[in-house]
């Protein structure tokens, strides 16, 4: 059986810390790869600032464009929304019969997994891999779940909100990304508020 290891987010924009976290989930766990899942609208948040769909997944696609371990997966696109985890990996467990997947989430989307819709059963049914977040702890009852990995990695110091921060105030953020995805941007004047 493959495994393989499931990064959702929505990405918006990629940039190194996502890959940083990808790295130690890869290099600490059992997965061979790891799918970025590229979430159309996370149920959970507010579609204020989201880039386009097309946007977000061609800055995806170059930001693992050089890599044999990391690749994009477009199921939510395939998908009806709103897009639940839980009827996600249905969906792959389905069309990959012959695979066994692992979540990737940060600290701050457990800290409110119960407000996910069938959260017991996902940490019930797949190893979930925990990578910290400033000012997030996980708690009782996902603390000592036995399907709960807790990654030890660094902490990552920005996120993507700040750097669509810096780049809508016309501020240089190529040192938080990968640089076809600095260069993307550059040349099409995403992010600029007009």
């Amino acid at each position: 059986m493959k495994r393989v290891g499931l990064y959702f987010g929505s990405f918006n924009p990629v940039h190194n810390g996502h890959l940083e976290v990808a790295h130690y989930f890869l290099e600490k766990s059992q997965v061979e790869v790891v799918w970025f899942v590229l979430s159309p609208q996370n149920p959970l948040k507010a579609k204020d600032d989201l880039l386009p769909n097309e946007i977000r997944l061609e800055l995806l696609k170059q930001a693992l464009s050089e890599s044999k371990f990391y690749s994009v997966c477009q199921i939510e696109f395939e998908r009806a929304a709103p897009h639940y985890t839980n009827e996600t990996l249905e969906t792959l467990e389905e069309k990959y019969p012959n695979f066994s997947f692992s979540l990737l989430l940060g600290a701050d989307n457990v800290a409110q997994f119960d407000r996910w819709k069938d959260h017991q059963k996902l940490m019930d049914t797949y190893p979930i891999y925990v990578y910290p977040r400033k000012n997030y702890s996980l708690k009782e009852p996902y603390y000592s779940h036995k399907n709960i990995i807790h990654l030890e990695a660094p902490l990552v110091s920005y996120s993507a909100t700040a750097i669509r921060e810096l780049l809508d105030s016309g501020k240089n953020a190529s040192h938080l990304m990968p640089k076809k995805c600095w260069e993307l941007i550059q040349a099409n004047n995403w992010f600029i508020k007009h």
